[in-house]
């Protein structure tokens, strides 16, 4: 059986079929949403104001978009909607929108509870007419809660959700991931939840009203350091940055991410410091602030002397993630873009990033042509009929069984989704070697099981049940083989070479189980010329640009910190259930591959874009916005209190000035666009000296009144105060035998309908549940389960211990 994945789409089937959307967005997530299931093989048609939605005008590095035969149509804008429809919608049309939306099996929308109700789109309605339509709402906030109808903007977003609270030398402003990294992840949540419940509606079930929260998507992009403070005893994380992170070289950055204690005394001996080994503290990332002068002293000669080139060369053969930073303008020109044809031309002319997948018997759709907005404005799809009422409720994924092989962050956020909406996860790990997640920030010293304690294990592994199996013992692969014979999906992300000297191959699995889809989560791929090098979340943003853009002008580039973990893993799930899909219609099974760094090129695609299309490159402009929005992080009065304010338009300027009781400088030359884009500077510099004599807290709420959007910058430790993640319940407890109740992070979606909770089951411990899986899955006795652990094949503590 060939289980190679291609990269040709020669006349491969898509793994999606006959899928109708609708998606009515004015956001980048909505886009993007309707762009991942176009390329999956939907049928998604756009709805668009008369004028064309404004993304067809925008250009991030402030580039004139040319006009076209059917009006200005920016390259972002035709990468996000190649191969869609268009259709405009009058704001009075409710007559069209209605024929629209009985058509269509997925409708995306972008809007709150009270801009939707505008547009005719009731959710409540459609499902009462027809109860198996799934209807996605992106949102800011959500559409119930305290904030349901605050202004919000990413950035403002992002400071809610803690991200720029722990990002950031003290001694400067805290820093916001660049690139509107968050819409991302709200498109390909939005994606997910559209599949997933579109199975159960192919199952005969209820259709469903999705309603996601960007803030919460956003949340969910940093590592839930309220569960660092509760587990680890520790007080709220403070602003610090990486210590060695992206470093200067001597003809350039180079990046560099150490996770684990073997890897910093790997890197250690790399540049020649053993006095660094010495330090207990400094094998945690978290210790090394702390000593970050006198490690920055030892090693950045020795970085100063060699090349960028020297350096990722010589950190390969240490198997460290060490890599080159990227931007716009040299993305394309890598080794592995060149080599793994990561670029793909798009009909208008420039390369964009092929879809984020690749499968072994399914093939993503091409990208289309873009065409002018109301090009379909003639066309209509006929309402879909059901034969009887929709079968009893029940959880998306209900039925379907996940062998689980991930670790760290990226595969486990995966799976930890895939579990939320109702798969059956069993988690494998070996009592040789550990998920690494479970102590590599850190580990309590006065517990005996400290190895329960690690907050982003935690955090990504409620709803499953683990069990621990040694592959590399003939036993340990024979139960692991019986295991995949009656599971619908297996994943996991180590590197290549690992599943293949398990002798677990793609090709093997297929064999137990024809049916079975097999998910591999490579850093670099599965084959090229990085395959065997080593990356994490942190890598990926250094090579394809989001770095690039993060931080401050003068100085270096900055980490978001591994952000992209958690975007990787929500592709990977949106992925499975795509192929799924073709696997349950055609009874055919397959190898997915998921490049964790194809997953962030499409992220930044808009870097490579505008670089090709306009010879400009996007740079960091700390936390400033692009173009005509007036944006900073200001400091308030209070000790390192911080505001997030964003300002886009006429209307935000002139409730900004009145609340400033209309100062001289406000004068009516600002009162344009235009002349704010002049006076830029002068602007920021006249609210950093309002700012600074303003408590924070009533500011942000004095700005909220008047429709300004804005944001306390707030430790992520903290957020579990956020009224509004509280109101919406996205923080569900859970009793853990280790660690007691805690609060952990559900998916952005509100409660689905019949539903109390997402989460029914803390974490699992070490193999919490051999017993329970091996004997019901595996056929397994007492005795033998008592004979597997006493070999060593499966156990409960590392071993060692």
């Amino acid at each position: 059986m060939n289980s190679r994945v291609s990269r040709e789409p020669e006349s491969r089937p898509t793994p999606l079929t006959d899928l109708r959307v609708v998606e009515i967005s004015d956001r980048i997530a909505g886009s993007y949403c309707g762009k991942l299931l176009v390329d999956a093989g939907a049928h998604v048609c756009k709805f668009e104001p008369p004028q064309g939605d404004w993304l067809r005008r925008y250009s991030a590095t402030c580039a004139p978009v040319p006009d076209g035969p059917g009006g200005p149509c920016s390259p972002f804008y035709r990468y996000l909607n190649a191969g869609k429809r268009s259709m405009t919608l009058a704001p009075d049309d409710s007559t069209r929108v209605s024929a629209a939306l009985a058509g269509a099996d997925v409708v995306v929308v972008t809007a709150g509870r009270e801009r939707a109700g505008a547009l005719g789109i009731d959710p409540r309605r459609l499902l009462a007419e027809s109860p198996r339509s799934i209807v996605v709402t992106i949102s800011d906030f959500g559409w119930d809660g305290p904030f349901a109808d605050r202004a919000a903007s990413e950035f403002t977003l992002q400071a809610w959700s803690g991200s720029p609270g722990f990002r950031g030398d003290p001694a400067g402003p805290p820093i916001a991931i660049g690139g509107d990294l968050g819409e991302y992840m709200g498109g390909v949540y939005a994606a997910f939840g559209a599949l997933a419940v579109r199975r159960r509606v192919e199952n005969g079930g209820p259709g469903e009203h999705l309603d996601l929260s960007m803030l919460e998507a956003i949340t969910t992009m940093q590592s839930s350091e309220w569960l660092h403070s509760a587990l680890l005893r520790v007080p709220p994380v403070r602003r610090t940055l990486e210590v060695p992170s992206i470093e200067p070289a001597k003809d350039g950055y180079v990046g560099i991410s150490m996770v684990t204690g073997q890897q910093w005394l790997d890197f250690c001996a790399m540049v020649g410091c053993p006095q660094l080994e010495e330090i207990e503290q400094l094998r945690f990332q978290i210790g090394r602030w702390q000593y970050r002068d006198l490690i920055r002293e030892q090693i950045r000669p020795w970085l100063a002397e060699r090349t960028v080139e020297e350096i990722v060369e010589l950190g390969q053969l240490f198997r460290l993630p060490i890599a080159a930073l990227g931007n716009g303008s040299t993305i394309r020109d890598t080794e592995y873009a060149r080599q793994r044809g990561a670029f793909i031309r798009n009909p208008a002319g420039f390369h964009q990033p092929r879809a984020p997948w690749l499968m072994s018997r399914c093939a993503p759709v091409p990208p289309g042509e873009t065409v002018p907005a109301g090009a379909n404005d003639d066309e209509r799809w006929e309402s879909r009929t059901f034969d009887g009422e929709p079968l009893p409720r029940g959880l998306p994924l209900s039925g379907v069984r996940i062998i689980d092989l991930t670790a760290f962050w990226a595969g486990p956020a995966a799976t930890h989704l895939l579990a939320a909406f109702g798969a059956d996860v069993v988690k494998v790990e070996s009592i040789q070697r550990p998920d690494g997640i479970r102590y590599s920030g850190g580990m309590r010293t006065d517990v005996d099981d400290w190895w329960e304690y690690g907050w982003v294990f935690h955090a990504m592994n409620t709803n499953k049940r683990s069990v621990t199996l040694d592959l590399s013992s003939d036993e340990g692969r024979a139960l692991f083989t019986r295991l995949v014979s009656d599971a619908d999906a297996v994943i996991e992300n180590f590197s290549p070479r690992v599943m293949d000297q398990f002798g677990l191959t793609a090709d093997v699995l297929l064999r137990a189980n024809p049916e079975l889809v097999v998910a591999r989560m490579p850093a670099f791929g599965l084959d090229g010329p990085w395959r065997d090098r080593v990356g994490f979340a942190p890598t990926m943003e250094q090579i394809a640009g989001l770095a690039w853009v993060t931080g401050v002008p003068e100085a270096p580039p900055v980490a978001p910190r591994g952000a992209c973990d958690p975007l990787a893993g929500v592709h990977a799930a949106f992925a499975v259930l795509a192929a799924l899909s073709f696997a349950e219609r055609t009874g055919t099974g397959q190898l997915v591959e998921l490049p964790m760094l194809e997953t962030v090129l499409n992220a930044t695609a808009i870097q490579a874009i505008e670089s090709e299309v306009f010879g400009e490159t996007l740079g960091r402009r700390g936390n400033r916005g692009h173009c005509d929005v007036i944006q900073n992080l200001y400091r308030c009065a209070g000790e390192d209190d911080w505001i997030a304010v964003t300002v886009r338009d006429d209307r935000q300027w002139r409730a900004l000035v009145d609340l400033m009781g209309q100062p001289g400088w406000c004068d009516d030359g600002l009162a344009t666009v235009a002349g704010r884009r002049e006076r830029a500077d002068d602007i920021d510099r006249r609210l950093a000296d309002w700012f600074a004599g303003q408590p924070r807290d009533p500011a942000v709420e004095r700005l909220a009144a008047a429709g300004i959007p804005a944001a306390p910058v707030v430790s992520p430790s903290l957020v579990t105060d956020n009224p509004q993640l509280r109101a919406r319940g996205f923080f569900e407890a859970l009793h853990h035998a280790s660690t007691g109740t805690n609060l952990y992070p559900s998916p952005p979606f509100a409660a689905l309908a019949g539903q109390q909770a997402w989460l029914l089951r803390p974490p699992p411990r070490l193999g919490e549940h051999n017993e329970e899986v091996l004997r019901d899955r595996c056929g397994l006795t007492g005795d033998d389960v008592s004979r597997l652990a006493d070999a060593g094949v499966i156990g409960t503590r590392p071993r060692g211990l």
